[in-house]
Formats: structure tokens, C-alpha cells, sequence
């Protein structure tokens, strides 16, 4: 598989023996030209393919005594023009990646012939996985109580996995995540330690030798040539065209995780009560693969070792599974988002949640009905409908907070996430405050007033009643009771499967974050200002519109140094462009006062060159490098020479609204208008990351809102899609892109499951 022929797409193969060599192009010739020499080229094209064909000697001509005459020498007019060269392309060379993507594209999925129900492949050929490299011991002792220790190298490598993480972040700079990462750490280091090993306490343990060597390593790496990098890149490459793509019905597809995770301290997220434990290297023999009967089985790539087992099952998407020791979960080699395995799936889901708009209105009838019904569990059963319907709430289920983290969904809400009237504003107030930890740790913290009109109006109103439901469900109640004591996941599943075959509460939540995403859309376009808006203004509409989605999906995240950082660059930078703009506003009336004390920008040049030098010696120092001292030097130089080429831009962008030499009014006014553009571009672009800074609206738009729906809406409003959907995304999406301007999400879609 790791051939270039294996995967090599097909292409129309040129000859290079081609008659293009032989003989002129006809696009330079006058057209009486053409017609007279038409008849010799044919004549020469059939001669040339009888001479490949026959491959006969050739036979000499018979030379007419007028050609033996010597012939007149042509004196060359030194006025006359000479025939321009004819300015010829070359096509562009695609590397085997390139190829490989191409060969991709051409199968469409869903125009191929459809599989039995319950089947995903008929052949299926994949090349396995590739493993990590062992482990290579650096030999750099940590301290116990001030004293070096010697450690095996399986020692030493778990000490290093300790010694890797940032002190300051987020486990360990945490002073609610610090202790369980170091007691989980500290419990399986001292595991293979081994109980008579000297290492006893966590305090009297100084992993900074180390963690100074791994920094010292990150520099030397920043040191690294362009021929290293290009020969780095090339052995990622072979990797990739060796377990990268499989083969699956004849055709290409692009495998997701063919890298097996390497050995480490696991993370988690949140709180997660196992942060810290080491992760095993994963052997072969723990591996399965699964692959048709016909196909070769792959090559185990680890020399000595062997997979653990084969399976022929068309039924799993998986190419390779096993087990990982943390959770003792099942882990599984797929194919990447944009195959064809995925772009069934997703179009299935958003097929499925369309087909919720036949059924919505019998659901929140019968909620609407069961809400005040005597019986407790069919109160809270429709209670639990109302809040995953118009709240989004994931349906929840018990966890053991010793093996995962203390998440929470509708039905495993306790008392104390509930905060009635959290402002003290009265007995009529109808708030209640939501405060746990929702999937993946994320902190699920609103204030919901089911008294409020958007809670009580439509068919899926209500929220005054749910509010009293809620209301009773925690009276008497201890705080770490559940609210819905009386129903379990199984039997909310069981329940709204009663309505439709396969409705689950994600089918809820793609259905709303769908219809949220179309209906806020056409609002924007409903407004009379919406065809003067330019490409760009309309995209921050349509990020408005998908900020409502994911707020409603608590789709948050955290906002990191580099967002801070970034926020407060772009602040600086709108301020400087306000200030030049005023600046400018004042040059344009010293020129009409006659004044000529203009302030001009002078030149950089010898500042350009100062860079060039120390960019150009930092390249030197870099290829000379060949002890660790002197890569440590170069990658110094690099980032001083990289800061002052930072510095430089810097000190060109203070001054860029300045000219060399006195301007006139004309420039002045023209430099005013561009530089209100910029701060305009800016204020809104500084606004939008603002806005967007604590709400993730890349996972709505990859997991919850139908894609189609988007592209609709950039085909009737002439926004590029390459303006809301990155590359990734649309290879994702590419089964959507062919919808019309004016599709809509509603339950005719529903057939296309």
C-alpha cells in the first residue's frame, strides 16, 4: 500500500514523443497560412505514426537540383519586429498528496449504489497502524531530597511524562485539578518504582533537571534547518501514504487517527478524578483489525510483534480497535470526517432531526397535556421533554465520580443545581439559576426566567407550568437528591421513541439548533438595510445567528492567553488607526491653510537591512550548528532577529499613514477615506472575537446545524463559503454543497435518511 501506483489516481497520460514538438502551433498563423499548410500536417502526422507503428529505416528523399542552387543571403531589417515567443503554462506539478485529495474528490458517495441495510463495506484494505517510536532514555537525573537518582529507563520516561507539564497551567497551575493530577501521577509512578525503590514521597521529588533539559530540547529543535524541516516533512509524508488511506469498495478514503497514541499522563478535562495516571504504550498484540476476507492483512510495522487479531465484520466502521488502560475503553482506528463512512452519518443525523418537524407539534401537544397529570412520573417525563426540547439538555445519566467525571444532563440534575429566585426579587419571580458541569466538563451556568413571554408563547410555551413542576420535584429534598427521582434515562429514551422511531434528546438538539439557525437568518434578510450590506457584514450576521445556536447548545469555551493577547493587539491597533486618521484630518487642513510644516515618514531602508543581516545570520549560525551549545545560540539569534523584524513592522505601521514628501489635498482626502475603511473593518472584526471570545461556534456548526443550510444561504446572498466554512469543513460537507438557493430544513428532508 505504501507504493506510489497503489493509490496513484487516474489521469490522461501525455506521449512524450507528442506532435506538438514536431511541427508549429496554428495560433500564431495568419488564417490563409493555415488553410495552405493543413493538408503537409496531416501528411506528416500519418508519416511520423507509420514510422512509430513499423518502425521502418528510414528512406532517403530524392533532392530537386533547383534545392542544390546555393541560396541568397537575407540581409535582416534591424526595424522589423520580431515574433513574440509564445508565452506557454506549465501546468502545475501535483505532489502524491495532492494527487491522493484529487482522487478523493472524484467519488461521490452519494451517487454510488446503496448497501444492504446494516452494511458499510463490501471490500475493505488498510495498511493498520502506526506505532511511536520506543522510548530513547536522555539520561538526565531528577533529584529526591537533593540528591540524583538513578531510574531504569521505563522509570525515567514516566518521570519525564511529569516533568513535560507546565507547572503554571491548566492541571497543574490549578489549585483544584493540582492535587488529584499529582496523587493519580505519584500513585503509578510509584508502581514501577517498586516498593523498595528510594523515591517515597511526592514533596522531596525536583523533576526541574529534567523539565530544563526538555526546554533546552525545544530550542535546539527551533534550531533545526530548512533541509531538516523538508526531510522531517518527507518522512511524515511516507508515513502518511503508508497508513494514511484505505482502500474501501474500489475507491480511496482518507483515514482519521492512524497514529497510535502515545504513552503519557493523561489529562482529562474538568476535574476528571483520573487526571494524572499514566497511559500504557499500546502493543500490537492488544490491536485488532478489521478488513474484508479478500484483503491482504497488513504488515505489524514493530518488528517481533504481531496483531492480536484479525476480523472480516462489513458491519463496523472501524479499521482497528483496542483498549486503552485508563478508563478500560474500547479506542478505534476511523476514517476521517470528509469520508464517505461520515457523510452518510451526518447526513442520516440531519435527515432525521428534519424528520422532527412532521412530529413536533403531536410532542408538545402531549407535553403541553402531561404536565399537570396527577401521576408523578408521567409529570416529570413530560417535564424532562420540555426542558431537552426548549433548554437543549442532554437526557444525563448516573456516573461513579470515582471512575469519571461529575457531569450532568436532565435526568441526573440534582437539588443543588437548581437556585430559585437567585436575585431575592420576590415570590413572583419565576428565575431559576442552572449551575452544573455539563459533557466534557463544560460549566453549564444560566439563568432561566420561565416567566418570561419566549418561555410561555407558541406551541412550545409552557414555562410557567414547568416552573411550578420544578418547584415541587425539589421541595422537602435533600440538596444531593435528583429533581426527576422518579424517571431514568432509559425510560425518557423509551418515552420519546413513543412519538418517533430513533428520537433521542441529540435528535432534539440538532432539530433546534437547525431551526434556530434558519430562522435567525431569515430575519437578518428580512431587513430592509440587508442588500446594502457588503460580503463581509453579512458573515458577521450570519456568526451572530450561529452565537445563538451555540449558546442555546452551551457550546462555551475558555478563553486562553493567546485569545487575551490577541484582543489586546488588535485594541491597540484600532487606537493607533484612529489616531492616524485624526493625524490626516490635520494635514488636510494645514494644506488648505497653505502651511507647510507637514510631518513625513522617513525611510526604512537601512532598518530593512538591519533585519536582512540578522535574519541572514541567524540562517548561518543555524546551518552551522552542530553542538547543542551552538543550536541554543542559533535559535537565539533567530527569535532576536524574528522580534526585531516584529519591531520593524511595528515602527513601518505607526507611520504608514505618512508620506515621503508633502502630499496634496487630493492624496489627503483619499488616505482619510481608506484608513475610516480600516478602522471600520477593525471595530467590527475586534467586536465579532469579543462577541465570540466564551462561546464555540465551530462545534454547532460541525455537529448540529444541517450544513445545508448555510450554503443555501450563502448562494442567495453571494457570500464565498469559504467564508464560514474552512477547507476542512467543506471536504466534510461536500455531500451539501449542491443544494439549491432556496432549500430549506424542514420535514421533506426526512426521506433522505
Amino acid at each position: 500500500m505504501s507504493s506510489d501506483e497503489d493509490f496513484n489516481p487516474r489521469k490522461r497520460k501525455v506521449d512524450d514523443d507528442d506532435d506538438d514538438d514536431d511541427y508549429d502551433s496554428d495560433d500564431d498563423k495568419p488564417l490563409a497560412a493555415m488553410s495552405s499548410s493543413s493538408s503537409s500536417k496531416k501528411a506528416a502526422v500519418k508519416t511520423k505514426l507509420k514510422i512509430k507503428i513499423r518502425a521502418s529505416p528510414e528512406v532517403p528523399k530524392k533532392v530537386k537540383r533547383e534545392d542544390t542552387k546555393p541560396r541568397k543571403a537575407i540581409k535582416e531589417d534591424p526595424d522589423r519586429k520580431k515574433p513574440a515567443k509564445k508565452n506557454t503554462r506549465e501546468l502545475k506539478k501535483l505532489d502524491k498528496t495532492e494527487r491522493l485529495q484529487y482522487a478523493m474528490q472524484a467519488f461521490l458517495w452519494w451517487e454510488a449504489p446503496v448497501l444492504a441495510e446494516g452494511v458499510n463495506w463490501s471490500t475493505m484494505e488498510h495498511a493498520g497502524v502506526s506505532f511511536p517510536e520506543d522510548y530513547e532514555p536522555h539520561g538526565v537525573k531528577m533529584l529526591y531530597n537533593g540528591t540524583p537518582v538513578d531510574l531504569t529507563p521505563a522509570q525515567e520516561e514516566a518521570a519525564t511524562f511529569f516533568a513535560a507539564m507546565d507547572p503554571d497551567g491548566m492541571h497543574l497551575g490549578n489549585p483544584k485539578t493540582a492535587p488529584i493530577f499529582i496523587k493519580n501521577f505519584f500513585a503509578d509512578f510509584k508502581g514501577i518504582l517498586g516498593r523498595q525503590h528510594v523515591i517515597q514521597k511526592f514533596e522531596k521529588c525536583d523533576f526541574s533537571p529534567i523539565r530544563q533539559h526538555l526546554n533546552e530540547q525545544k530550542m535546539i529543535r527551533k534550531a533545526i534547518t530548512d533541509d531538516e524541516k523538508k526531510a522531517n516533512k518527507e518522512d511524515r509524508n511516507q508515513v502518511l501514504h503508508r497508513f494514511g488511506f484505505a482502500i474501501v469498495d474500489g475507491h480511496i478514503e482518507r483515514v482519521g487517527n492512524y497514529n497510535m497514541e502515545p504513552p503519557g499522563a493523561f489529562r482529562g478535562r474538568g476535574e476528571h478524578p483520573k487526571m494524572g495516571k499514566l497511559k500504557s504504550r499500546v502493543a500490537p498484540e492488544q490491536v485488532s483489525m478489521n478488513l474484508s476476507e479478500c484483503a491482504a492483512v497488513p504488515k505489524c510495522p514493530v518488528p517481533g510483534h504481531a496483531w492480536g487479531d484479525v476480523r472480516h465484520d462489513p458491519r463496523g466502521q472501524w479499521l482497528a480497535t483496542w483498549k486503552e488502560n485508563i478508563n478500560g475503553q474500547s479506542k478505534y482506528m476511523q476514517l476521517a470526517a470528509q469520508s464517505s463512512f461520515k457523510g452518510k452519518s451526518d447526513r442520516s443525523k440531519y435527515s432525521k432531526a428534519g424528520l422532527l418537524c412532521k412530529y413536533i407539534t403531536k410532542i408538545r401537544k402531549s407535553y403541553k397535556k402531561d404536565l399537570k397529570n396527577k401521576n408523578v412520573e408521567t409529570r416529570q417525563l413530560a417535564t424532562a421533554t420540555w426542558v431537552i426540547d426548549r433548554l437543549a439538555l442532554r437526557v444525563g445519566g448516573e456516573k461513579d465520580t470515582d471512575e469519571e467525571a461529575d457531569t450532568v444532563g436532565c435526568c441526573s440534575l440534582r437539588v443543588e443545581h437548581l437556585t430559585f429566585d437567585p436575585n431575592d426579587e420576590g415570590i413572583d419571580n419565576k428565575e431559576i439559576e442552572l449551575e452544573f458541569l455539563g459533557k466534557d466538563s463544560m460549566l453549564f451556568k444560566q439563568t432561566i426566567d420561565f416567566g418570561a413571554e419566549m418561555y410561555n408563547q407558541g406551541e412550545g410555551g409552557l414555562g410557567n407550568q414547568v416552573f411550578e413542576n420544578l418547584k415541587a420535584f425539589c421541595k422537602k429534598k435533600k440538596k444531593t437528591e435528583e429533581v426527576f427521582h422518579a424517571i431514568n434515562p432509559t425510560m425518557l429514551n423509551a418515552h420519546l421513541k413513543q412519538f418517533m422511531d430513533g428520537l433521542t434528546a441529540k435528535v432534539f438538539r440538532t432539530y433546534n439548533a437547525s431551526k434556530t439557525l434558519q430562522e435567525e437568518l431569515r430575519k437578518h434578510e428580512t431587513s430592509p438595510l440587508w442588500a446594502n450590506l457588503s460580503a463581509t457584514e453579512k458573515v458577521v450576521q450570519y456568526n451572530n445567528a450561529n452565537r445563538e445556536v451555540a449558546i442555546l447548545c452551551n457550546h462555551q469555551r475558555s478563553v486562553s492567553k493567546a485569545q487575551e493577547t490577541q484582543l489586546e493587539s488588535i485594541g491597540v491597533k484600532l487606537a493607533t488607526l484612529k489616531k492616524q486618521r485624526k493625524q490626516l484630518k490635520a494635514i488636510g487642513r494645514k494644506l488648505v491653510a497653505g502651511d507647510s510644516d507637514i510631518p513625513l515618514r522617513k525611510s526604512s531602508q537601512a532598518m530593512d537591512e538591519d533585519v536582512k543581516a540578522a535574519l541572514a545570520k541567524a540562517k548561518r549560525m543555524k546551518e552551522a550548528a552542530t553542538t547543542k551549545e551552538q543550536k541554543i545560540k542559533a535559535t537565539e539569534a533567530d527569535e532576536k532577529a524574528k522580534q526585531k523584524k516584529r519591531d520593524l513592522a511595528q515602527a513601518k505601521f505607526e507611520k504608514a499613514h505618512l508620506w515621503e514628501k508633502v502630499p496634496s489635498q487630493d492624496q489627503v482626502k483619499k488616505r482619510i477615506v481608506a484608513w475610516t475603511a480600516k478602522v471600520a473593518k477593525m471595530e467590527l472584526d475586534l467586536k465579532h472575537k469579543d462577541d465570540n471570545k466564551e462561546v464555540s461556534l465551530g462545534t454547532s456548526k460541525i455537529n448540529y446545524m444541517d450544513p445545508r443550510i448555510s450554503v443555501a444561504w450563502c448562494k442567495r446572498n453571494e457570500v464565498p463559503i469559504e467564508k464560514i466554512f474552512s477547507k476542512t469543513l467543506r471536504d466534510k460537507f461536500n455531500w451539501a454543497m449542491a443544494v439549491s438557493p432556496d432549500w430549506e430544513f424542514n420535514e421533506s428532508i426526512g426521506n433522505e435518511a
